[in-house]
């Protein structure tokens, strides 16, 4: 993100200008109505509030016209002054049920990008009137210039009832033109100042949101750590750990009787050779939990597909991605899908899972929706647990609707660059 505008715009600021005093006008027509629907819904909120919550309706209605404005404010000056400005996004608690609702109209609410997002749209709003007001007056001046040529207009400023005297008529026009042209630049001057003192983060924001950021992606991992530590030792200590044992247990039972009764002997090593090849199985399993090979090999899509055919329930396997991406992407995106898989197996009871991967924007985004009983909520160490702090890690964030009765649906979306 830079504060200056690009080199592309530096070579065309006279269109750029021009763009902007368009973009204006524009915005002042419609801004004008939006910023009219929002005040009235709001105003109509507030009055009907305890009426059944109807006002609640309202109120939220108007919270998002307002960050869609917002929305349109931010896209509209990135595309204009290419300062590299972040895509404004609905912000979400990533909870479910009622009180994950209401805890995402809060963080809504006090999302600052979206505030600033429609305070430069109010200014844009009064700087888009002010720029047909010079348009009208420029359009009067000039009239007023060559009103002695057209034999019409003397001694009266188009538009008003004021009166000019004749020998001033035409230095009257071309000052007044030349003063709507400099309200007009001055105008479009003034519109890429205050965009970019409030939509673009000062040196210090950015630094401070560079810590936060970098401060919750390393707790991220080091959550996912204590997760996935935790989840191997269970591994280790209630599948391969009893298995081996009970291998060593019936290798001793063979031992002695293979001199008095070589073929309960026998078929006690055979029991063990199995056991041992069962224990092997479940080793590989959980390597490939800890890390899969196949996916610095062969890619993502790969990885998922071969994913989905050691999955208990059926997959639906829709991935649509443009290259790779870093490793730690790409195995974000995998260990949540295969977790969720697990989760739709173990828990929800669920007879299909649909598993959905795009590239977009720069970032892998995923969803996995089965048909399960739904219920499922982040706990503490929990597979949840691991998924929203794996995906914190790498950058990303995560989203879970999980209503009780179902279905389950998980969304995660991690940078390609993570």
């Amino acid at each position: 993100m830079t504060s200056e505008p690009t080199p592309l715009v530096r070579r065309h600021r006279l269109l750029v200008r021009l763009g902007a005093l368009a973009q204006l006008v524009a915005i002042a027509l419609a801004g004008t109505a939006v910023i009219t629907v929002i005040t009235t819904l709001i105003s109509a909120g507030i009055g009907t509030l305890l009426f059944l919550g109807f006002g609640l309706l309202l109120l939220i209605a108007a919270l998002y016209i307002a960050w869609a404005a917002a929305w349109v404010e931010y896209e509209r000056v990135d595309g204009l002054y290419r300062y590299g400005l972040p895509q404004l996004r609905p912000r979400t608690s990533g909870q479910p049920g009622f009180g994950g609702f209401f805890r995402t109209l809060w963080a809504q609410c006090t999302d600052g990008a979206m505030w600033r997002g429609l305070g430069s749209a109010v200014v844009a709003v009064i700087l888009g009137w002010l720029v047909i007001g010079a348009v009208w007056g420029l359009i009067g001046g000039i009239q007023l210039a060559f009103s002695p040529l057209t034999g019409g207009g003397f001694g009266r400023v188009p538009f008003t009832d004021l009166a000019i005297a004749d020998g001033w008529i035409v230095v009257s026009g071309i000052v007044g033109a030349l003063l709507c042209l400099g309200l007009l630049f001055g105008v479009a001057l003034l519109d890429g100042v205050v965009t970019r003192a409030v939509l673009v983060p000062s040196r210090e924001a950015l630094l401070a949101e560079q810590a936060r950021t970098a401060g919750a992606q390393r707790a991220g991992a080091v959550r996912a750590s204590e997760v996935e530590r935790t989840r191997i030792e269970r591994d280790l200590h209630d599948g391969v750990q009893p298995r081996l044992v009970s291998v060593g247990m019936t290798l001793g039972l063979a031992q002695q009787k293979i001199d008095n009764d070589p073929a309960a002997a026998k078929a006690l090593i055979d029991e063990a050779h199995t056991s041992t090849k069962a224990a092997i199985t479940e080793l590989r399993q959980l390597a490939r939990g800890i890390h899969a090979s196949v996916l610095d090999d062969r890619g993502l899509d790969a990885a998922l597909s071969a994913l989905a055919a050691r999955s208990h329930v059926p997959v639906a396997l829709d991935v649509r991605v443009d290259g790779r991406c870093s490793s730690t992407a790409e195995a974000a995106v995998y260990f949540v899908i295969a977790e969720s898989l697990t989760n739709a197996a173990k828990h929800a009871r669920a007879t299909e899972v649909r598993v959905v991967v795009r590239s977009r924007d720069g970032s892998l985004w995923a969803r996995v929706e089965d048909n399960g009983i739904g219920g499922a909520t982040v706990t503490p160490g929990g597979g949840l647990d691991g998924i929203v702090n794996r995906v914190a890690a790498a950058g990303g964030t995560s989203r879970l609707d999980s209503p009780v009765g179902g279905p389950t649906a998980l969304e995660v979306s991690v940078p390609c660059a993570s």
